[in-house]
């Protein structure tokens, strides 16, 4: 808390893009580092600190170079963020000491720098900050606070600021120092006559996500709720806090949203502490996760309600222990008993509360589903558990992943009572691949079965693949079932490569499996993906399915549009 420092260091930074009001909307790294310290006590100023920062990308932009005065050439002689932070810490406690002071709080010119660029850009770079970095102190708020005359907190800037107070603008034209000595002299103001303003308030920013139920009959702010889209399909709940880090997210506040399937659909729903959190949560709009964009939109509280909400007794009993690692199983037999799972788990994984912290997901009528759910008292246990992914129990292979408790309760709620809202517009009814990731591409990286018996079990085809089955990728083998939820005959494989491809098909194709021949094509992630999104399966000859182009009908069941003609398929959707 600021209230417990003896000094304040004034902060400024900037980045390789946009600056000022779209700092950090742009993903761009950090090449500047401006500060000085503030003594609250006896109202003293320090030395003015001006450090540069070698990004990893030394492309700046033109608006950037305008605002800053800086060149590529300038920065690439830098030290890189991990360097430039151990030397302000250096810096700054070398100078406390020589004040004689123990402690000290950030102090900025808004949110944006810490929340939107320091925790994002340490994440990415996996990163430790220092403690500095989870509470600092928002000087247009503490402003405010004094002058609430002089506009709304979201209007202000250094330079409002210092008209309001009549302080002249310094003479200095160096990029950040102008800025940080204005900010200095608005604070030297803010601790003198008439004000004698105290610095007791932090903005802080949370070191973890917190898991956690949620009721039906919680209410929820709508002004707090985003909807995440394109995620990949194994995010969890961690990972995707991770991605809005430096933004202080509910306990339990992350639901993962499922398909008709049961299947993640790669979109959560994410609530925040505070409008302010989620409209800083709408700037990452494309920001990226690894590879791939994230796009994030408004929601309301009913949407996440009836994704993460749950009533079920058992449910909120089996939530009710907290701070416990959630993780999935499916592919279960469905003659698996308490012991059979404690059994295939074994003694590198206790499950909490042995027998109590098992759930099985079952329908309405009592029959298992083939999923369940663990909990684990700790990161070592979960990960032990996830290594035994795919390994058999009875006679079939069973899928471990990372869980959350909002899943627990919409995976019960799917089976337990009425449908969840529906995230995309349905396809036609016509066959479907239960699969928990949808591959895109033209790369030819996949292989089609057809003509499987049909009591084929995906250890049949693992046994079918033979050496090839290390070729495989995780959760790459899915089983195409009919409109009535059964076998069809056909199945999709996702190779690890295009080559490994070409050879499942040259030395696979017409393979025997129980009596039956077994046809072997190559194809690509996108016919898969053109299945799973409605198109129906080629049977004609012995060719792969025709690789088709999406259509717009593709595209707009991807974004999610409330209504459009399809020219290829000829479907009208309202």
């Amino acid at each position: 808390m600021a209230s417990h420092s003896d000094t304040l260091v004034v902060f400024f930074g900037a980045t390789a893009g946009a600056n000022g009001g779209k700092l950090g909307s742009d993903e761009r790294e950090l090449i500047l580092l401006v500060w000085q310290i503030v003594d609250l006590q006896d109202k003293k100023v320090g030395k003015v600190h001006r450090c540069l920062v070698k990004p990893d990308s030394l492309e700046l932009t033109e608006q950037c170079k305008e605002e800053t005065g800086l060149t590529a050439e300038e920065i690439c002689k830098a030290e890189p963020l991990d360097r430039a932070l151990i030397q302000f810490q250096q810096l700054v406690s070398s100078e406390l000491k020589a004040l004689g002071r123990s402690s000290y709080t950030l102090c900025t010119n808004g949110p944006l720098l810490v929340r939107q660029v320091f925790h994002p850009e340490a994440s990415k770079k996996n990163l430790v900050l220092s403690d500095c970095f989870y509470s600092f102190v928002d000087l247009r708020k503490e402003f405010h606070e004094c002058c609430p005359n002089a506009g709304p907190v979201k209007d202000l800037t250094v330079s409002s600021m210092s008209d309001y107070l009549c302080i002249p603008e310094p003479a200095e034209e160096a990029a950040g120092l102008r800025e940080v000595k204005s900010m200095v002299l608005v604070v030297l103001s803010l601790l003198s006559e008439p004000y004698n303003h105290k610095f007791s308030s932090c903005e802080t920013v949370k070191y973890k996500f917190e898991t956690g139920a949620c009721s039906k009959s919680e209410a929820v702010d709508s002004e707090t709720i985003i909807r995440a889209r394109g995620l990949p399909w194994q995010s969890s709940d961690q990972d995707i806090a991770r991605f809005f880090k430096g933004l202080n997210i509910a306990k339990g506040g992350v639901a993962l949203c499922l398909n008709a399937q049961g299947r993640r659909n790669g979109e959560a729903l994410v609530r925040f502490v505070s409008p302010e959190h989620r409209d800083l949560a709408l700037d990452r709009h494309k920001h990226h996760m690894g590879s791939r964009y994230i796009e994030v939109y408004k929601a309301t509280g009913e949407e996440f309600l009836k994704i993460a909400g749950g009533t079920s007794n058992e449910v909120a009993q089996f939530l009710s222990k907290e701070n416990q690692v959630i993780i999935r199983m499916r592919g279960l037999p469905f003659t698996a008993t308490v012991e059979d799972v404690l059994g295939f788990l074994g003694p590198d994984c206790p499950v909490t509360d042995g027998r109590e912290g098992l759930l099985f997901v079952k329908y309405p009528d009592g029959r298992p589903t083939g999923d369940a759910f663990v909990l684990f008292a700790c990161e070592e246990y979960a990960q032990n558990a996830v290594r035994k992914h795919k390994e058999i129990l009875g006679k079939r292979y069973i899928e471990l992943f990372r869980s959350t408790a909002a899943e627990v309760q919409q995976v019960l709620n799917r089976y337990m009572s009425a449908p969840l809202i529906s995230t995309l517009p349905p396809p036609p009814i016509l066959p479907v691949i239960p699969q928990p990731f949808i591959a895109t591409g033209n790369a030819r990286d996949c292989v089609r079965l057809r003509g499987l018996p049909y009591t084929a079990a995906i250890e049949d085809i693992l046994e079918f693949m033979g050496e090839f089955t290390v070729d495989i990728k995780p959760h790459g083998v899915h089983m195409v079932l009919n409109q009535q939820g059964r076998p069809s005959g056909d199945a999709f494989i996702q190779m690890k490569s295009a080559e490994r491809a070409f050879l499942v098909a040259q030395k696979c194709h017409k393979k025997m499996m129980k009596d039956r021949y077994v046809e072997v094509f190559q194809c690509s992630g996108e016919e898969m993906s053109f299945v799973l999104m409605g198109g129906t399966l080629n049977r004609s000859g012995l060719s792969p399915p025709p690789c088709k182009l999406p259509c717009k009908c593709d595209s707009m069941l991807l974004s999610g549009s409330p209504a459009w003609d399809c020219g290829r398929c000829g479907t009208s959707e309202l």
